[in-house]
């Protein structure tokens, strides 16, 4: 049942402006229809978002009584009274989610709560009309004309082929996170990604991400019990992690909810990818859906004005409980990688003709497969051989970038890749961008993608599979070089992975030519490839006088 808010309440809930782009007005539907547990959400846009946006879902429904109110401000089913914000368990709860819309667009409301008859309410330049209407149980949200008397909101949009892709990147949220739910998102009448709502974690990442990550993920589940100040609670952790071969080179793609709500919280996400540990490439973040419940009192939805942000009781607690529980899964899943190492020890690892500033550093040892142990007069240097082989990898490839471009090859016969919804609409923004960096790229359908050339610096072909990751890092926009981007992404794949068993020949050639590179102490992602122990911290531990050899 639907009523108004008292004062009390509405004081106390964390206000702002809830539409502030078409995204978040599908955000609120979608929230909505969840809430009303449907079982099929259905999603159409028209252009950017502005024109239309329509949201059809076979939920409970409402009333005449109940839909009338529905669209006035601080009205709400969700809340009785202050205490309930401690404790809310629905997505949304402000009852300001449909007047918001109502202010800033055409709104229309069509809706049955299971009766004989439905109802009609449309609210259009601040009046509101209600008529009976024909419809199945379930409710229909049409919003039409957005900000378009506000100019200088509606300016401030990015493109249409932009603003799309951020709805179909929160669409693609949920569907991933609730798998039980079915989805449909159509653009200009065209369906670009559509989930069987069958439950099944898998069965959503292959309608998202295709079949290659899918069949390269495991599900999981884990329960802890975790003991706060005053109490002792659950903290159940489930989702489904894509084995370290299925990568991007952002974290955008670990997707997050807590309580049912999707969140981009950052300590969450980063608990994800410490679970993953060492098996990550370096420079690489993990492909993975993973969701949070705990108490309701334990987290506070009310700390952000449009719910972007949440805040636990306990965060560490909580992000302990999802690294150990991420950890624990990937140790039982099959991670066999296979495939042989590209860009070889010989061709990059050969021998150079410029003075090193390694030249007189001897390799002595090695330590798990992970680092050379090499003596350097006075010192011990721990060299980490996958950042140092990253590094002479990158500037080979810058070198030869800056007298040469970057060379494209043909890929005969086309290979398909098959992109996210949110990731084709993102090529589709910048694809002169994506052409300059030496792809070219034509549509197959859907989704799918026909890749016909490729970049290939130094006659190293990129794998077309790694278009997702240029077309996120183009449209990021955070770096000022995007080729310079694509070479650092080169460069980490077929370097030297953490347990490579490198010979004693291939060890000295690695160090020799890190010594010879412009910036030899730095992989081109800014981690250090050298750490130096000098002989007085032996001396120190071990009582001597002087590090020089005597009984």
């Amino acid at each position: 049942m639907i009523h108004r808010l008292d004062p009390e309440t509405r004081s106390k809930i964390a206000a702002g402006e809830v539409v502030t782009r078409p995204a978040s007005v599908v955000v609120e539907l979608v929230e909505n229809a969840l809430d009303a547990d449907a079982e099929t959400i259905e999603i159409g846009v028209d252009g950017d978002g502005t024109e239309r946006i329509r949201v059809v879902d076979d939920g409970h429904g409402m009333s005449e009584e109940n839909a009338a109110l529905a669209v006035e401000h601080h009205t709400t089913s969700k809340l009785w009274d202050a205490d309930d914000i401690e404790t809310v368990e629905t997505l949304g709860f402000r009852g300001e989610a449909l007047p918001s819309i109502a202010t800033v667009a055409r709104l229309e409301v069509t809706t049955n709560a299971g009766t004989t008859r439905g109802t009609r309410v449309v609210v259009d330049d601040g009046e509101k009309s209600i008529h009976p209407a024909g419809r199945g149980r379930g409710t229909t949200v049409d919003v039409t004309g957005l900000f378009a008397d506000r100019p200088a909101r509606k300016k401030s949009l990015a493109s249409p082929k932009a603003e799309f892709a951020r709805i179909s990147s929160v669409v693609s949220r949920y569907a991933l996170t609730r798998p039980d739910v079915r989805f449909v998102l159509r653009h200009d009448d065209h369906e670009t990604l559509t989930t069987p709502g069958t439950g099944r974690f898998s069965d959503a990442m292959l309608a998202v991400y295709g079949r290659d990550a899918a069949s390269h993920a495991s599900t999981f589940e884990a329960t802890q019990t975790v003991a706060l100040a005053d109490e002792t609670g659950t903290v159940d952790v489930d989702g489904i992690l894509c084995h370290p071969d299925v990568t991007r080179s952002r974290r955008d793609h670990v997707h997050v909810s807590v309580n049912g709500r999707t969140v981009a919280d950052s300590k969450i996400r980063r608990a994800v990818v410490d679970g993953y540990g060492s098996l990550l490439p370096d420079g690489r973040e993990p492909v993975a859906v993973v969701r949070v419940s705990v108490p309701p009192a334990w987290v506070d939805h009310n700390v952000h004005p449009a719910k972007a942000e949440i805040e636990f009781r306990d965060t560490d607690a909580v992000t302990e409980v999802v690294e150990s529980s991420v950890r624990d899964a990937l140790s039982t899943a099959d991670l066999r990688r296979s495939g042989e190492l590209a860009m070889d020890l010989d061709t990059s690892l050969e021998p150079v003709t410029a003075s090193s500033v390694f030249d007189d550093v001897r390799v002595i040892g090695r330590f798990r497969g992970l680092y050379l142990l090499c003596e350097a007069g006075d010192e011990l240097l721990v060299l980490d051989q996958h950042a140092a082989h990253e590094r002479v990898n990158y500037e080979r490839l810058r070198d030869a970038v800056e007298s040469a471009g970057i060379e494209s090859v043909p890929i005969d016969p086309p290979e398909s890749v098959s992109l996210t919804s949110t990731d084709a609409a993102l090529l589709e923004a910048n694809r002169d961008l994506v052409d300059a960096l030496g792809f070219r790229v034509a549509e197959f359908g859907g989704d799918t993608y026909r890749v016909e050339a490729v970049p290939a610096p130094l006659g190293r072909p990129f794998a077309p599979s790694a278009l997702a990751d240029v077309v996120a890092d183009v449209a990021a926009g955070d770096t000022p070089d995007p080729r310079d981007t694509l070479l650092k992404d080169l460069a980490c794949h077929p370097s030297i992975k953490a347990g490579d068993d490198l010979s004693d020949e291939d060890a000295s050639r690695l160090v020799e030519r890190l010594g010879s590179c412009e910036t030899p102490y730095t992989c081109p992602h800014g981690r250090p490839t050298v750490l130096s122990i000098d002989e007085s911290t032996f001396v120190r531990g071990f009582g001597r006088r002087s590090g020089r050899r005597r009984s």
